[in-house]
């Protein structure tokens, strides 16, 4: 039996194949306002191997010159960011257990040889907030460990539909994906993986 660290929580099968594909309108929409981009590590420049883009009132980012960080504007077209969709806000609502709305929602788009490093989610204000994390389209590898980079780690699949929460002990975990496994799933026509990630930034006045 696969043991996840105390305070990360999997859901599997949380969405319908129906709430799926309505959620991948829902993106598609976004995208159309607010297109993919490829961001860039600090300091180094190198592409990531996903493209992303946000919802929300603030969207995360990086590049080069300024490193990691939220901002209210897409970083190519200077737009603000659309809104988070409906759909993902009652996601949020069902099963974060926090009293205070999102106000980021990352997008990023695998390919079939994108992958993530480990890394932690810290560059919001608030960690008494969950992190909600959404998979859609193929299954992926996803890693867990502990709160710091040398700790024990373990592994499981994430299929379209599942849902994983950061909250609590687990809110500062590293995490990471190492593979996605391709034509696992029919949800996008041209196969990948989306991941929705959404998070509260600033800390409630």
């Amino acid at each position: 039996m696969l043991v996840l660290p105390k305070g990360v929580r999997h859901i599997p099968g949380c969405l319908s194949p129906d709430e799926q594909r309505g959620l991948v309108e829902d993106i598609r929409s976004v995208v159309t306002k607010a297109p993919l981009f490829t961001p860039r590590m600090p300091r180094t420049g190198k592409e990531m191997s996903v493209r992303m883009t946000n919802c929300g009132s603030l969207g995360w980012v990086t590049d080069k010159e300024r490193g990691y960080r939220y901002q209210a504007t897409h970083p190519v077209s200077g737009a603000p960011w659309p809104d988070i969709p409906a759909s993902l806000m009652k996601l949020w609502e069902d099963y974060s257990g926090y009293a205070h709305p999102p106000e980021a929602c990352l997008v990023n788009f695998y390919e079939d040889t994108a992958k993530m490093g480990l890394h932690q989610d810290r560059d919001e204000e608030d960690f008494d907030a969950p992190v909600l994390s959404v998979s859609l389209g193929d299954t992926c590898l996803f890693r867990i460990g502990e709160t710091t980079r040398s700790g024990r780690t373990v592994s499981l699949k994430l299929d379209s539909g599942d849902v994983i929460l950061l909250g609590g002990p687990g809110r500062l975990c590293y995490h990471g994906v190492d593979r996605i496994y391709p034509a696992t799933s029919a949800l996008l026509k041209n196969g990948g993986r989306i991941n929705l990630t959404l998070r509260r930034v600033t800390k409630p006045t």
